[in-house]
């Protein structure tokens, strides 16, 4: 991180930091999820499960990635597992992000959930006064970092201007073919990144049901969990699918035409994709999803029942697709 985050983060343990913030007590019974990851298969997560555990983990995720890349499977499935109530555990959050911007992302994910955050070695915890006063200072600090970087620019461009020289790129300027090569090669770089930051809400639900499953009912399925202000659209899923088959990070063959499908075939695939995407979700958790997709039940209500959810698992269980 940044010598600015490190200062707040240092401002903090001055004045929020308490000895026993590590066993802080929260209300009720909130289960914990622990998440230990190591860049290498070298390395090995075990000192790091065996602290989560001594935290009270019940359940504990291991996966060999690096910090930078954001398109994690394991941490994708985590995420997808995390439901109202519970609290996702690290040793440190190095071990969750490698960069403030994902940081905040994976835990503002969390809150949309209704799930909490907590670090070990951190005085970051979401359930507590001290660790949600510790997730506003990170958050100020980077929009400070943002605001600095802002008025620099402002500041070199009015000095430059002030002195006469021209902004901008003087082969871009002369239209030339080598520079708007490279402008070309830099705008596509920056949209891998874009879409690297998000590739966990949608890659492996692209991965797992394409071209079995039509893209309309897939796009239903990756916006389910996520907020509104983060839905995709089916045009633009589809050209990052592109992008990563292009890239060799997906297989040709997502693109390939879906079969039609029988129209009572239609709602088990769904739900069998739902739980195959989480094998350890609820009845329960089942039938909000499908509320949230705006999905309708077999006799046309918008209300789901886990019952109804039980026999579309089961016909999906003869059908095959679990």
């Amino acid at each position: 991180m940044s010598g600015t985050t490190e200062s707040a983060l240092a401002s903090v343990y001055k004045r929020s930091f308490i000895s026993d913030i590590l066993n802080c007590k929260r209300p009720g019974f909130m289960p914990l999820i622990g998440y230990a990851r190591v860049s290498t298969e070298d390395q090995t997560p075990l000192p790091q499960s065996e602290a989560l555990q001594s935290a009270g983990c019940a359940e504990i995720f291991e996966e060999h990635a690096s910090g930078g890349n954001r398109a994690r499977p394991v941490l994708a499935r985590v995420l997808e597992r995390v439901q109202g109530g519970d609290t996702l555990v690290v040793v440190r959050i190095d071990r969750l992000a490698r960069s403030l911007s994902h940081l905040l992302e994976v835990i503002e994910r969390l809150e949309a959930k209704g799930a909490f955050f907590r670090s070990l070695q951190d005085p970051i915890d979401t359930a507590s006064p001290q660790g949600k006063f510790t997730l506003q200072v990170l958050g100020a600090a980077a929009e400070f970092e943002r605001a600095l970087i802002r008025e620099r620019t402002k500041a070199g461009l009015a000095s430059a201007h002030s002195k006469g020289r021209v902004g901008g790129n003087p082969g871009l300027r002369a239209k030339d073919p080598e520079a708007l090569r490279k402008v070309r090669l830099a705008r596509q770089d920056g949209y891998m990144e874009r879409l690297n930051e998000t590739a966990q809400d949608w890659v492996p639900h692209v991965r797992r049901l394409r071209p079995d499953m039509a893209w309309e009912d897939v796009l239903r399925i990756i916006n389910g969990p996520l907020p509104p202000d983060r839905h995709w659209t089916q045009s633009r899923l589809l050209r990052a699918v592109k992008a990563y088959v292009r890239d060799g990070f997906l297989p040709d063959e997502v693109l390939g035409r879906a079969g039609r499908r029988e129209t009572d075939d239609r709602l088990p695939a769904i739900v069998a994709a739902i739980k195959g995407a989480d094998p350890e979700i609820t009845l329960q958790a089942i039938c909000d999803r499908l509320e949230a997709m705006r999905e309708r039940t077999p006799r046309g209500r918008t209300s789901w029942q886990p019952s109804s959810v039980r026999m579309l698992l089961e016909r999906a269980e003869r059908l095959g697709l679990l």
